[in-house]
């Protein structure tokens, strides 16, 4: 039998340690969480007996215990605001905010929490800018944080779970409330007050994330990005209603509106009197873009009455499709600093809104 030397070499007694030690532990993966507020950061005040603004993001990921089984989660404040108050004043900031976390190699993606009042458009807004294909996740909640049945704890564990899941890469950013994954360019807020209020109408949800996986079904095919401008231009929302007289749509371009997104009826129709006013302002060199207030379906040029749709695109009018007048403005907002001939050319704007 060989005598070995009675003394361990270092190296000899570092592998011994380390095959005591067992294998090394994987680092759990990361995700950023940015909070803004909105009911999800809301509870009772014991003065007003309302919601307001109370608790942090990092309040919001503490009470969610089971986020620390499945991630590292790194919470930033932007903001504590309710989403009445999010716009385009806020909304460039975000994006960059959320292009700066997402661009850190470890971050497997992000969630945002926000009011459901403008969640969808700011999803949106991010889905139209970020340069990143991580998934960014918007959650919030229905109820405040003071309900015994608040939502937003559920929702917050389940967009984690959703970034952390396969085929989660590449499908956009994303609205996930009671489970249903929907695409931002698609989503819409639906109901008030009950739970089951974001969904995507005849496009369809993109997944669902249940108790045991998360599954996709669909990708969302209609995206596009355009760069985040210098400045935000002015864009108004005029609403047709029965007996208007197209005084807004006229006030709106003299007070400095740089383009008009005219919520329509139907196919895109508007009274004898819009009309006039559309064609006055797009003559002055305002655009004037034609969205329907109908649920689901397309704005689209078909009737050849004076006001229908045929004779606002002859007027140099440019059709939304299926987007809300909500999301037109938005996708006006960026598409109007992108080149100065979306300023001036119908068929140039209209192809942005076609893609």
């Amino acid at each position: 039998m060989t005598k070995t030397n009675g003394n361990l070499s270092a190296l000899g007694l570092a592998a011994l340690m380390a095959l005591s030690a067992g294998p090394a532990r994987a680092e759990p993966p990361r995700i950023a969480v940015d909070a803004t507020g909105g009911t999800i950061a809301m509870k009772l005040d014991p003065t007003t007996h309302a919601p307001v603004p109370a608790l942090s993001g990092e309040d919001l990921v503490s009470v969610v215990p089971k986020l620390k089984d499945i991630a590292t989660i790194e919470v930033t404040e932007f903001s504590n605001v309710p989403s009445d108050y999010m716009g385009p004043d806020r909304w460039p900031a975000l994006s960059a905010k959320l292009d700066a976390l997402l661009a850190d190699p470890g971050i497997r993606g992000a969630i945002v929490l926000h009011g459901t009042d403008t969640l969808d458009q700011t999803a949106y807004f991010l889905d139209l800018t970020l340069k990143s294909d991580k998934p960014v996740v918007l959650v919030g909640a229905q109820r405040n944080a003071s309900d015994g049945d608040a939502d937003g704890p559920r929702n917050l564990l389940n967009a984690a779970r959703q970034i952390l899941a396969e085929g989660a890469v590449g499908q956009g950013v994303t609205v996930t409330l009671n489970h249903r994954i929907n695409a931002a360019r698609e989503v819409r807020k639906t109901h008030t007050s009950n739970v089951e209020t974001f969904n995507s109408g005849e496009a369809g949800i993109l997944g669902y994330v249940d108790e045991d996986r998360v599954v996709f079904s669909r990708r969302s095919l209609r995206r596009q990005t355009l760069p985040l401008p210098e400045r935000m231009p002015r864009v108004d929302l005029v609403a047709m209603y029965a007996g208007a007289d197209g005084s807004q749509v006229r006030h709106a371009a003299e007070s400095g509106a740089e383009a008009i997104v005219v919520e329509a009826y139907g196919w895109g129709n508007v009274n004898a009197e819009m009309h006039d006013a559309i064609a006055e302002v797009i003559a002055r060199g305002v655009p004037v873009i034609v969205a329907t207030k109908v649920h689901d379906g397309r704005a689209l040029p078909v009737y050849g009455f004076k006001g229908g749709g045929n004779t606002l695109r002859k007027a140099g009018a440019v059709f939304a499709g299926d987007l809300t007048p909500d999301k037109a403005r938005i996708l006006t907002l960026l598409a109007l600093p992108a080149g100065k001939e979306a300023r001036k050319d119908q068929a140039a704007l209209q192809a942005v809104f076609d893609k």
